[in-house]
């Protein structure tokens, strides 16, 4: 076939239609590759309107990790002329050629593609290193937009808390694991893979609320910590775990998790994420008298059912709300009392009965 691209490629058959796999130099992408306008109207078009506000992200991603980035392959549809020509002796293994005239049209992985333009421009040397692009043949309009549905369908984004614990480029991540491995509790009764824990859940906090109330922990207390040296985040959450004689019981099997996030405020994101703002103002306010205040955090009535204390504050209308405005109401909360200078002797009765 004259005037035609050429591909290494192997062929494939899905519900009875051959399709093709190629490698394709970064530095051809946005020629050989075209998305729909996204002026056309949906029905005229084969995919979503291009989201420019997502390709910074993805170029900074690629420019940022160039010994390490990874991208998933594109689809597309050749509308034109191809030739499949296989190696002799093989049935799937071969040089697919695809007519210059013809149209690519990409289905899926558009913000890829112009995330891949946009990078090459500052780091133009990526241009020789290659993506997979699955390449069917053009059936129409109709049949390009079926196949978009069907690409995106059943794709399931994974869970912030996953994505977190498996990130190793996020220091505060790193660091929130290390502050894991080193509190018995946190290692036990966190979800490292969920984010949204379900009602039967033996776990009581999900890595990703764990990670936020970390970062704002050190943050705020302007801490000096590293993934290798978590010391004084550990030593903040040993603290808060010492004064919260509920969370103890759930680490000894006493008390169940599931229990205590249908009964209690503090068994929540915003619970930790608001401790931690109230224990770094302490921190700043009290630099050698931080431990002793946090050891009054059992002495807070924590149940969902005290809506005076609650209401407005980590619930809206009886339900957990995580808005940052319910954060800070409630982190003024939990401050107010663990800086007042004197406990309840009930509060302190309360604490040595449940241990």
């Amino acid at each position: 076939m004259a005037n035609s691209y050429s591909f290494a490629a192997i062929r494939g058959v899905q519900a009875g239609r051959a399709y093709y796999v190629a490698m394709v130099p970064l530095k051809t992408v946005e020629r050989l590759f075209r998305f729909d306008e996204a002026e056309l109207p949906p029905q005229l078009r084969a995919q979503r309107e291009l989201n420019k506000t997502r390709i910074p992200a993805i170029a900074r991603y690629l420019t940022q990790n160039t010994a390490e980035y990874v991208l998933s392959a594109l689809s597309a549809t050749i509308d034109g002329a191809l030739r499949f020509e296989t190696v002799p002796g093989e049935r799937s293994l071969g040089t697919l050629l695809v007519d210059m005239t013809a149209i690519i049209v990409i289905n899926d992985g558009q913000h890829r593609r112009a995330g891949i333009v946009e990078a090459l421009r500052e780091r133009p040397h990526l241009g020789d290193e290659t993506i997979a692009v699955t390449l069917f043949p053009d059936e129409g309009l109709a049949r390009s937009q079926q196949m978009f549905v069907d690409l995106n369908q059943h794709g399931v984004k994974p869970s912030r808390s996953l994505r977190l614990f498996y990130d190793a480029r996020d220091e505060a991540a790193r660091v929130t694991r290390a502050v894991v491995e080193a509190v018995p509790i946190f290692r036990d009764l966190t979800d490292l893979t969920r984010t949204n824990l379900t009602a039967g859940s033996r776990k009581l906090f999900a890595f990703s609320n764990l990670h936020t109330a970390t970062s704002v922990l050190i943050e705020n207390a302007g801490l000096e910590v590293t993934h290798d040296r978590p010391d004084q985040a550990v030593d903040f959450w040993r603290a808060v775990v010492d004064g919260m004689p509920e969370w103890r019981l759930a680490g000894r099997g006493q008390l169940a998790a599931a229990e205590l996030r249908r009964d209690r405020v503090h068994a929540h994101g915003v619970a930790l994420e608001a401790i931690a703002i109230a224990g770094a103002r302490v921190i700043n306010e009290r630099p050698d008298g931080w431990r002793e205040a946090l050891g009054r955090l059992g002495g807070i009535d924590w149940d969902r059912a005290n809506a005076a204390q609650w209401e407005g504050r980590a619930l809206l209308g009886g339900r957990i709300n995580r808005s940052r405005t319910s954060v800070l109401l409630t982190a003024d909360a939990i401050h107010r009392a663990i800086t007042s200078d004197e406990r309840s002797t009930n509060d302190a009765d309360a604490d040595r009965h449940l241990d």
